[in-house]
């Protein structure tokens, strides 16, 4: 699988939730992957809901938001997360800007929730440094 993501923004999610701890490369690249993967399954349903609505194009509201964060206060770019949305969906589809801000709103708050829990494991390990093993570990528990 191509990863859409660049890592450095996945890198900076995980080191301000990981505290004093050090992240490994491999770790920005797990969780980029997971965001990734999160990302198209998130799309592909909020295709169906447009497809329901008769819509080509996706919207803010069919993921769920009603209102859409500024764009700048977003650590993940939304060019990636426009072609992550678009790796489940049929190139018919067009993904509004409010839509892929929205996105990206989510993704950070899944790729925040994941490091904070990956700090923790770490943590718990008595490691200084956020591994890719620490964010499987916590799809393994919580998924």
């Amino acid at each position: 699988m191509n990863v859409e993501l660049p890592f450095a923004p996945v890198d900076t999610i995980i080191r301000r939730n990981a505290g004093e701890l050090r992240v490994s490369a491999g770790a920005a690249e797990a969780l980029a992957a997971r965001i990734q993967t999160h990302g198209a399954e998130l799309a592909a349903d909020a295709a169906a809901r447009a497809t329901e609505d008769g819509r080509k194009t996706l919207m803010a509201a069919d993921f769920g938001v009603d209102t859409v964060v500024e764009k700048d206060t977003l650590e993940l770019p939304v060019a990636p997360v426009d072609r992550i949305a678009r790796i489940d969906i049929a190139e018919r589809y067009r993904v509004s800007m409010d839509a892929r801000i929205a996105l990206a709103d989510i993704l950070e708050d899944y790729a925040d929730n994941v490091a904070r829990a990956a700090a923790i494991l770490a943590r718990h390990a008595d490691r200084r440094t956020v591994t890719a093993d620490d964010i499987e570990t916590y799809f393994a528990l919580f998924e």
